[in-house]
C-alpha cells in the first residue's frame, strides 16, 4: 500500500512539506537489511508511543473506533462481525475517494477495495496504546469474542455496582472502547474527512497526557508550534524537552547517524561485488558525505553501555549479535574511519552480518537474490517515525485551533 498525505488548506508552504514527507513515506531505500530494527523501533516506541510508519492520518483513531462502536450498538454476532467490520471499512474508502475535495492520506486511495491491509490493523496497537481501546484482545480475537462480550455485558446489568466495582475482569470485559470517545459525527460514514474538531483534538491531548505523560509525543502535541525539521533532534525547542527526552534522542541521534555509514558501506560492497559502476560512484560520494557530517568527536564519546539501558527490554528483540554488531561497527569508526571505504574489515563485517541474517537469500551469497538488487537499499537515516509524527501533530493543531462551533 503506498501512503500519502496532504492538508486540507490552500497553503502553498504547507503543501510543498506535506509533498517533502509525502516522498519519505514512500522512500524504498528504508528497508533493514542489517537487523537494526530492534534498536530503531526501540527508540521510536519510547519517543512516540502508539504511532508506525505505515499510519497515514490521525483521524483514522476515530474513524475506527465510530465503526466497531456502530456495530456493537447493532448488536451484530461474532459469525458476521469481522466481516461486517471489513466491508464498513471498504466502504470508507470508496466514500472518501469519492469526496469533492481530494484526501491525501486515505487508506485504500490506489488499491480501492482490494486492499489488502486494512486501517484497524494498522492502528489497533496505537489505538490500545492511547487508551482508546480497552479491551486487551488482538483485532481477530475481539470480532471472535464479541457475542461472549455482549453476554457479560448483559450479566452485568443485572449485578450490583458494589458486585461490578469488586470484580475488575467484568469491567475488562465488557468496555471495549473509551467511554469518553466523541460521538461520531450525524455525516459518518457517509460524508467524511481527515478535519479533526476541536472536541477530537482536544480529547487525543487528554489521552497522551493520561496514557503517555513522560513521552516526546505528548511534550510536542501540548508545548509546541510545528517545527519543519527532517529529525526531531533538530527542534528549535529542543531545549525544553525533559533531561529524559534529551537523553534519548541524543542516542537516537548517535545511533541514526553512526549506523548509516554501515548501510552505506553494505551497498557499496554490494555495487563492487555486482560491478555496477555507476553505483560505485554513487555510494562512494554518499559515503564521503556522511564522513563529512559525522561527529566522529561525538562518536567516540559516545557510551554505548548507556544506549543499551535505554533500548534493551522496551518491547523489541535486541540479539546479544546486534548488540555486537553495533559495537563492531561503532569501534572501527573510532578507529578507522578514515579508511573504512575500502577497509577490508568494515566490509567483512556488514557482509557477515547481512549473511547471518538472510543465509541463503543473502545478496553475497545468492546471485539471483543479488540480480534482483535494485543498487541501493536500506541507505536512507533513521528518523524514528518522525515524518509520520509530523503529519499527527499537524493534524492535531489544526484541530487544537478551531473553534468549538466549527466543529
Amino acid at each position: 500500500m503506498v501512503s500519502s498525505i496532504t492538508w486540507l488548506d490552500h497553503d502553498s508552504k504547507a503543501r510543498d512539506r506535506s509533498l517533502r514527507i509525502l516522498s519519505l513515506f514512500q522512500e524504498k531505500e528504508s528497508r533493514d537489511e542489517l537487523g537494526l530494527g530492534g534498536i530503531r523501533d526501540s527508540f521510536a516506541d519510547q519517543l512516540f508511543p502508539g504511532t508506525s510508519t505505515i499510519q497515514t492520518r490521525l483521524r483514522y483513531m476515530f474513524f475506527i473506533p465510530w465503526i466497531y462502536q456502530d456495530l456493537e450498538n447493532k448488536g451484530i454476532e461474532a459469525r458476521s462481525f469481522g466481516l461486517h467490520a471489513d466491508k464498513a471499512e471498504r466502504d470508507l474508502i470508496d466514500v472518501m475517494k469519492g469526496s469533492d475535495e481530494r484526501l491525501e492520506g486515505v487508506f485504500g486511495g490506489r488499491s480501492g477495495r482490494r486492499l489488502k491491509r486494512l486501517p484497524s490493523s494498522v492502528y489497533w496497537a496505537g489505538l490500545g496504546s492511547w487508551g482508546l481501546r480497552q479491551i486487551d484482545l488482538s483485532r481477530d480475537q475481539y470480532h471472535r469474542n464479541i457475542d461472549y462480550i455482549y453476554q457479560k455485558r448483559k450479566e452485568s446489568n443485572r449485578r450490583s455496582s458494589q458486585e461490578i466495582d469488586s470484580d475488575s475482569r467484568v469491567e475488562d470485559l465488557i468496555s471495549t472502547w473509551h467511554a469518553s470517545i466523541p460521538s461520531k459525527p450525524d455525516s459518518f460514514p457517509n460524508d467524511v474527512d481527515f478535519t479533526l474538531s476541536k472536541d477530537e483534538a482536544d480529547y487525543i491531548l487528554e489521552r497522551l497526557q493520561s496514557n503517555h505523560p513522560r513521552s516526546l509525543l505528548t511534550f510536542l502535541a501540548c508545548n509546541c508550534e510545528e517545527a519543519d525539521v527532517d529529525f526531531p533532534w533538530m527542534h528549535p525547542d529542543l531545549a525544553e524537552f525533559s533531561p529524559d527526552q534529551r537523553l534519548l534522542l541524543k542516542h537516537a541521534q548517535l545511533f541514526s547517524e553512526t549506523l548509516r555509514g554501515a548501510a552505506i558501506i553494505y551497498n557499496l560492497s554490494l555495487s563492487r561485488i555486482a560491478n555496477r559502476e555507476d553505483r560505485i560512484e554513487e555510494h562512494t560520494n554518499s559515503f564521503h558525505e556522511w564522513r563529512e557530517a559525522l561527529d566522529d568527536k561525538a562518536v567516540k564519546e559516545w557510551p554505548l553501555t548507556e544506549l543499551w539501558q535505554l533500548t534493551l527490554g522496551k518491547g523489541h528483540t535486541i540479539t546479544s549479535r546486534t548488540q555486537t554488531f553495533v559495537s563492531q561497527w561503532v569501534q572501527l569508526v573510532r578507529t578507522d574511519l578514515d579508511r573504512l571505504e575500502s577497509h577490508k574489515d568494515a566490509a567483512e563485517l556488514v557482509s557477515n552480518r547481512e549473511i547471518k541474517l538472510k543465509k541463503a537469500r543473502s545478496r553475497f551469497k545468492n546471485k539471483r537474490t543479488l540480480d534482483q538488487w535494485g543498487g541501493s537499499s536500506g541507505t536512507k537515516q533513521m528518523n524514528f517515525r518522525w515524518p509520520n509524527v509530523q503529519v499527527f501533530l499537524r493534524d492535531l493543531q489544526k484541530g487544537s485551533d478551531r473553534e468549538s462551533n466549527d466543529a
